[in-house]
């Protein structure tokens, strides 16, 4: 049997750590679906296509991977696609009782469906997408912190690309 996992976050963008917890997660897994979970009550710097468009790039050299877009109940998606589990990173104690209240959530949901928590590499325990965003935004250096197509792409939202004419 194929042992499949769903890797859900807004990825808005996606970090060198969500990178980490696929590679890292696919050591457990056949297969990981990236999904990029559609809400419509968040406020996001890039639209779903863009982000699914940076997923894309930044995983291109990563085999048995799909990147995919869903709103709805995660576990309700995972039963759709035949995954077995929904793979979460935690960064610190203060992801735990977040992350522990959904993955209890989502076993009384559909108890067929567990939920595996991968702890975040050290030297990305303090990169999340909203710090990332909020640096960039006031000029701080993120170019270590995610891909190079995402950091191309936070260059041009945030009008930091150099005028050529000057």
């Amino acid at each position: 049997m194929k042992r499949t996992a769903i890797y859900p976050g807004t990825f808005d963008p996606v970090t060198n750590g969500h990178i980490d917890i696929i590679t890292r997660g696919l050591k457990l897994f056949d297969k990981i679906i990236v999904t990029i979970l559609e809400n419509p009550a968040k406020k996001t710097l890039f639209t779903t296509q863009k982000r699914v468009e940076l997923l894309e790039e930044s995983l291109k050299d990563v085999g048995n991977i799909e990147i995919a877009a869903y709103g709805g109940l995660l576990v309700d998606y995972a039963i759709k696609r035949e995954a077995q589990a929904i793979l979460r990173g935690m960064r610190a104690v203060s992801d735990f009782e977040y992350e522990f209240q959904m993955a209890l959530m989502n076993r009384k949901l559909n108890r067929e469906v567990q939920t595996v928590f991968l702890m975040t590499g050290l030297r990305w325990i303090f990169t999340s997408s909203s710090i990332i965003k909020e640096a960039v935004q006031f000029g701080g250096d993120i170019e270590s912190m995610v891909p190079p197509v995402v950091y191309a792409e936070l260059k041009k939202k945030y009008n930091l690309c150099p005028d050529e004419n000057s």
